[in-house]
């Protein structure tokens, strides 16, 4: 992205989200993120902006987070890649309004969970929601050009959580939370969870969208935090086809941004353990093109009532996304469980063609009066073309 492009991006700013009945409203932001099929955000959290021409060669076009910052040499560095960054609102950040690089504002991380004690005295509450509203609120006054993101913890995913102390079990929280801020974002990483009710269950990233989405009002932006490594260790790293198991969970279930969360922090810390990591590396340069690809869609006309599924076995949900193009009608399909499944798709009379295309699977398979059948391995995505 040059100069230029850069100026257009920022001057795009940030759209009210799409409602899943229609697209795009207007720009809200003068300062912010856009959200259009030119640049769909893809970041990557809290990471050293020496590192900034790196993630763009992987198709990310975001940072989220500034490591006790932003200072004036991250700033630097960030423009010279020309990388956009939402970060903290400290006092440095409130000289730089004019930055076309600060595309947002961000709360602390995670304020749900039980924050720590003074003097190492153990744990106290989370941060009450009332304040998080009012921080939103200083945050705007400040500067109403730019949105504000809030990143909440897995308790948004799973009320077995019992991180959020004294509020464990509590999720009507999250329906105040949300009020203090522009952007919702919630992290859980299934696959290096060392946890038994989470562990290796990748459907907890789509609830957990799917349940904040709902807390959202339809004008507010969720964005979902994706694993890239083994994280703390305890569990293992995330395949490149459970990586894009999650990324498309997340999008069919409402997510209109991605974080990647990239550190490592044991055996050793490694802060950009994706970057240390080839396999994974090219696994997301792969996913963020196609989701760049398909991001025009995203926020088009929802076309949910074109298509039905039943599955077999019943208790592994197949989750869908609808979307006409000009070709025809595109169904974007993910298992929500581990146990393969037979799953049947019955097609509206209007949208009926001799064949459908499964996309970058080089197959096709038999429309016939009006349904089409195929066969789900454990979290597996599915892409499927209907041409007129």
């Amino acid at each position: 992205m040059n100069t230029l492009s850069i100026a257009v991006w920022i001057a795009t700013s940030l759209l009210t989200p799409a409602d899943p009945q229609g697209p795009t409203r207007a720009p809200r932001f003068a300062r912010g993120l856009p959200e259009d099929s030119r640049s769909f955000p893809i970041g990557v959290w809290l990471q050293a902006p020496r590192n900034a021409a790196r993630y763009k060669e992987l198709g990310i076009n975001l940072y989220v987070g500034l490591w006790k910052g932003p200072t004036a040499e991250q700033l630097d560095a960030l423009d010279a890649a020309e990388m956009p960054v939402i970060c903290e609102q400290n006092e440095f950040a409130l000289t730089q309004l004019e930055r076309p690089t600060i595309v947002g504002w961000m709360h602390a991380d995670e304020p749900d969970n039980a924050q720590a004690l003074p003097d190492d005295k153990g744990w106290g509450p989370p941060i009450a929601p009332a304040k998080v509203v009012e921080h939103f609120q200083r945050m705007r006054s400040a500067d109403p050009t730019r949105p504000v993101l809030l990143n909440l913890g897995q308790g948004v995913a799973w009320d077995g959580w019992h991180g959020r102390g004294s509020r464990s079990g509590h999720p009507e929280d999250y329906l105040e939370y949300v009020r203090g801020c522009d952007i919702a974002c919630f992290d859980i990483y299934p696959v290096a969870h060392d946890k038994p009710a989470v562990a290796g269950k990748l459907e907890f990233v789509g609830r957990g969208v799917e349940r904040l989405r709902g807390w959202c009002p339809p004008e507010q932006r969720v964005f979902a935090c994706i694993e890239t490594t083994q994280v703390g260790g305890a569990g293992r790293c995330a395949t490149p086809a459970e990586l894009r198991s999650e990324v498309w969970m997340a999008l069919i279930h409402g997510a209109r941004g991605i974080v990647y969360f990239v550190h490592e922090f044991k055996p050793k810390f490694v802060e950009a353990g994706l970057l240390a990591n080839p396999e994974m590396s090219r696994a997301v340069r792969e996913l963020n093109a196609e989701v760049a690809r398909f991001a025009p869609l995203l926020d088009a006309h929802d076309a949910r009532d074109a298509v039905t599924v039943e599955s077999s076995p019943r208790d592994v949900r197949i989750a869908l996304l609808c979307r006409r193009e000009a070709a025809g009608l595109m169904i974007f399909a993910v298992a929500m469980g581990a146990a393969r499944t037979a799953a049947t798709f019955e097609v509206r009379s209007a949208d009926r063609a001799p064949k459908v295309e499964v996309l970058g699977e080089e197959r096709r398979l038999e429309l016939r009066n009006g349904r089409f059948a195929d066969t789900f391995e454990g979290y597996a995505v599915h892409i499927y073309r209907i041409q007129r």
